[in-house]
């Protein structure tokens, strides 16, 4: 089972990643702007009404919509998505059923997806290889 004490000293591990100010969400920098890889689910509980956090979820990012296709599904206990994320590259991932090892490297493969060339052969070799599905 991941936390988000996991989610925070993961993502925070890959070069020049940077936590939000405003809310649990991880970014790296390319070209001068933040690229979310990773952020806390904001969950509409009720219709028309503003979006909560639900600190036992969190979006990540995907190279593509056929990854996305694939994680979805490889195991629907671990990912699932929702409307609002149609058509997105990113993949809703339930800590509680995932490991800390599984989750290392949704989060390697969402970094290197926001990352400039030159810092992903920065990133650690146990984490830069890339996994169809964890």
């Amino acid at each position: 089972m991941a936390t988000q004490d996991d989610v925070r000293r993961i993502a925070l591990s890959f070069p020049e990643a940077e936590e939000g100010a405003d809310r649990f969400a991880f970014a790296v920098r390319a070209k001068g702007k933040p690229g979310g890889f990773a952020w806390v689910w904001l969950e509409r509980v009720a219709p028309k009404t503003a979006r909560v956090p639900n600190p036992g979820v969190l979006a990540v990012r995907v190279a593509n919509l056929a990854q996305k296709e694939l994680l979805l599904a490889s195991d629907q206990t671990k990912f699932f998505t929702e409307p609002h994320y149609d058509g997105f590259p990113a993949i809703l991932v339930r800590l509680e059923a995932v490991s800390v090892s599984e989750l290392e490297l949704l989060l390697a493969d969402a970094w290197r997806c926001q990352a400039p060339a030159a810092l992903v052969g920065a990133v650690p070799a146990r984490t830069r290889r890339r996994s169809r599905t964890p």
